[in-house]
């Protein structure tokens, strides 16, 4: 199918989506309420996977509850006769694409529950769910239906590539000891910038720094205020650290044809501008899988007209400081290993390590 086509053609939607007849399971949408259930599964699969990490109820009921979310018509459950639940599928869909219009699987099947051929058929519900959402989206651009894995989940690697989905982007997990061997390095900002914590006036600011700084990342797409702040149920506001400029030259920055609408209505407004940012998150339920406490950087970026001023690695080191402040023994992040930032040489100097890998698969439409 042309490139140019029209989503909707390109897409290749079914008119109705397969059934799932393997395991005998009864099939049914999720809800809010099975939040606990979806949780045991998804730790059970989590354990038996050896991943380097664990879920919790908070977790699981934002992502059922996100704002635009469609349960009834993106999420299957599959219980046994018992009741109980043995393998759930969803299907995610973001309100802010506006690059590439992306749909992702994830869900799986419980351990006691696999070789039976649940996996395979319930994927396939997802991809032909997939291609009804991107359909139905609207948005004539690039589409991309995909999943994750972990480097080491080999099982669902090849489910994904039987499937059609081919290992597209490369994921690195990486740590950085907090000790006194390996002191946090202190950063001093120049000119008007100036580094402060993070604060519910400053998060839409950050939201238009980001969204400005992952325009040219890849798989990056803007996220509107409902996207941005739903999933925060680990987030760690103590921890988290922005760097705002004082006296922005707004004449210059509303001139220049890369700063985006949003940001210079906030200019023409009045609004602080956010100019880098380190958000942190605390979770918990992965220490004991790691064998160390840590804390998460979730996002970190700076606006693209600020780079080279050294404002994100200002956000970094605090947030780090601040980690170790509470006892943390580690700081992690995950980052994409091609990130054109030059982010991971970044890390790489600051003694983050890879411990663990992922990898995103797709199909590109």
């Amino acid at each position: 199918m042309p490139e140019n086509s029209p989503i909707a053609a390109r897409a290749e939607a079914p008119e109705a989506l397969p059934a799932i007849t393997a395991g005998s399971l009864d099939w049914r949408p999720a809800t809010v309420d099975d939040a606990a259930a979806v949780l045991a599964l998804n730790n059970a699969m989590a354990e038996a996977d050896q991943l380097p990490f664990r879920e919790t109820i908070d977790e699981v009921q934002d992502e059922l509850s996100a704002p635009w979310r469609d349960l009834a018509h993106d999420s299957l459950l599959g219980f046994d006769a018992a009741g109980e639940l043995r393998a759930s599928g969803l299907v995610v869909s973001f309100p802010g694409d506006s690059s590439t219009v992306r749909a992702f699987a994830f869900g799986g099947v419980h351990p006691e529950r696999r070789g039976e051929g649940i996996g395979r058929e319930l994927l396939g519900w997802q991809i032909a769910r997939a291609r009804q959402v991107l359909a139905a989206s609207g948005k004539d651009l690039p589409a991309r239906i995909g999943a994750y894995a972990e480097d080491t989940d080999v099982a669902r690697h090849r489910l994904f590539e039987r499937a059609g989905l081919a290992p597209r982007r490369f994921f690195a997990d990486l740590k950085r000891p907090l000790s006194e061997a390996m002191p946090v390095p202190e950063v001093e900002l120049t000119g008007s910038l100036r580094l402060v914590p993070w604060s519910d006036e400053l998060d839409e600011p950050t939201r238009l720094a980001h969204n400005d700084a992952f325009r040219d990342h890849w798989g990056s797409e803007p996220q509107p205020p409902e996207q941005w702040q739903n999933g925060r149920s680990e987030f760690a506001p103590a921890w988290s650290h922005v760097v705002v400029d004082d006296a922005p030259d707004v004449e210059a920055l509303l001139a220049d044809p890369a700063t985006d609408a949003s940001t210079a209505a906030a200019l023409r407004a009045g609004a602080p501008l956010v100019v880098a940012y380190a958000l942190n998150s605390r979770y918990e339920a992965d220490f004991a899988v790691r064998g160390y406490s840590f804390g998460y950087t979730d996002v970190l970026g700076t606006r693209r007209a600020y780079r080279g001023r050294k404002a994100a690695l200002a956000a970094l080191a605090a947030g780090m400081r601040s980690f170790a402040d509470d006892g943390m023994e580690a700081a992690v992040l995950d980052v994409d290993t091609e990130n054109p930032s030059g982010a991971h040489g970044l890390y790489a100097s600051l003694g983050y390590v890879k411990v663990h890998g992922s990898r995103m698969h797709s199909i590109e439409l």
